[in-house]
């Protein structure tokens, strides 16, 4: 499987940090790991990606981080969902459905 364009991470990434925040916090790092991993290579972001994903995404209200000290003494920052967060996922999760299902229709399934 190839890797998404940037023109379809743009739309599919912040739905796709959202719904992977939505089990548990995670570090910058651990999320760009689960989102490679669970999406198969397909959803991969970089630091330059990542970054400006999630602070887009907190300038919003739809994350928040909390940072903490860890072995090493380097801070790290967790982020997770917020009310809103959670409120903008569901949404988008039904049109994001609902646009798969258009699709299928057309011809472009798997």
């Amino acid at each position: 499987m190839t890797r998404a364009s940037k023109a379809w991470m743009r739309g599919a990434g912040p739905l796709a940090v959202l719904k992977i925040l939505q089990e548990r916090e995670m570090y910058g790092y651990e999320l760009a790991e689960a989102l490679d991993r669970r999406s198969g290579g397909v959803l991969t972001l970089g630091h330059t990606s990542l970054y400006p994903l999630l602070y887009n995404l907190e300038a919003k209200g739809l994350i928040t981080h909390r940072s903490t000290r860890v072995a090493n003494g380097r801070r790290r920052k967790y982020y997770g969902l917020t009310s809103d967060g959670r409120d903008w996922l569901e949404e988008n999760e039904a049109e994001w459905a609902e646009l798969v299902a258009a699709m299928a229709r057309l011809g472009l399934s798997t």
